[in-house]
């Protein structure tokens, strides 16, 4: 039995059930944050304290002699750089399609935990990425349009993973269907994105700025600017797991709102419990739709 009535919410509603799922299963979607991240992490720390800046002998006895990068190094950096975007994405992947499986479980009442909703994602990679690279070419788009634009997109596009992944949707059609979704609905999706964005900045100067002054601070001393270096990116890590859950359980209870709005879910649910119910409202008698 879902744990929440499934109605149609106003905007409060739907922030209070997001903060409520947050506090409720709170462990459970640090974690599916945190695992992927820990690899971004590791990789920040790898770099932070144990790759050096190659000394160059020539800088104190001829500052106006450069000596060009061997190719090598110049290799193993673009190598490093590619690892570094692929285990990124990877982990971006993860975070954001497992949080939306643990939120849709959870609301619609069934149990999950951190490595179910996480093997979830392991069909949906490639999927999840077209989306996201085809939803950020549309708002890059957009924000070239004198940036406007560009917002008001991200706004009717917000639901385009909740919509790819419990619907198991192309990337086209999952951006299709969040713009159908959405239609006027933008203003509630730019609330959600503005208090995201809000909540981000406060968690990053909570733990992250204080350890960024310290690298103006310690600037000329190598140790101790490694040290605020390695802190300031862990600094990062906490401000991001703990508040990235935020957008994607309101993401989700948004979608599952606009659903119920617009293709009466909650009847269908009550048809079919296991959750199965196609889009657009196929199984649902058309003097209810």
């Amino acid at each position: 039995m879902a744990e929440w009535e499934l109605r149609p919410l106003s905007l409060g509603e739907i922030l209070d059930r997001t903060f409520s799922l947050y506090r409720r299963h709170f462990f459970l979607f640090v974690g599916i944050i945190a695992i992927p991240q820990l690899l971004i992490l590791a990789l920040n720390l790898a770099q932070v304290l144990f790759v050096q800046r190659p000394n160059n002998p020539l800088s104190q006895t001829a500052p106006h002699v450069q000596r060009a990068p061997s190719s090598g190094l110049m290799a193993f950096g673009v190598v490093g750089l590619l690892i570094g975007l692929v285990v990124y994405m990877v982990a971006y992947l993860f975070a954001q399609g497992g949080t939306i499986y643990a939120v849709s479980d959870l609301y619609l009442g069934r149990p999950t935990t951190v490595g179910a909703s996480l093997r979830r994602m392991w069909g949906q990679l490639l999927n999840l990425l077209g989306v996201i690279i085809l939803n950020g070419f549309v708002i890059a788009i957009g924000l070239i349009l004198l940036i406007i634009p560009g917002i008001y997109l991200a706004c009717r596009l917000l639901i385009c993973v909740p919509a790819a992944l419990l619907e198991d949707l192309g990337a086209r059609e999952s951006l299709e269907r969040s713009f159908a979704l959405t239609k006027d609905y933008a203003g509630r999706a730019f609330v959600i994105s503005f208090l995201y964005a809000m909540i981000l900045y406060a968690a990053i100067f909570l733990f992250a700025l204080p350890f960024g002054i310290l690298l103006f601070l310690f600037a000329k001393d190598p140790g101790m600017l490694r040290v605020s270096l390695a802190l300031f990116q862990m600094g990062n890590f906490l401000a991001n797991i703990l508040v990235t859950p935020f957008l994607l359980i309101a993401t989700s209870v948004f979608y599952y709102d606009l659903r119920v709005r617009k293709e009466a879910f909650d009847l269908q649910l009550m048809m079919d419990p296991s959750g199965n119910v196609p889009a657009g409202g196929a199984h649902v008698p058309s003097m209810l739709s």
